[in-house]
């Protein structure tokens, strides 16, 4: 699988949603928030590579 970057665009609960970057797709990736770096909130840009979310600038 390819890297992508996200940005979290809502958070519900124990569930964000994430929107991809680079506008291929226009559905929002539903994800438990424990796969996701401690602290992030909605506006917070994600980089996803390996299985792993890591926080970007």
């Amino acid at each position: 699988m390819e890297p992508k970057d996200y940005i979290i665009s809502k958070i519900e609960g124990e569930y964000a949603y994430l929107h991809d970057l680079s506008g291929k797709c226009d559905e929002d990736l539903f994800i438990a928030m424990a796969l996701l770096p401690p602290d992030v909130t909605v506006g917070t840009k994600l980089h996803w590579e390996i299985f792993q979310y890591t926080v970007i600038e």
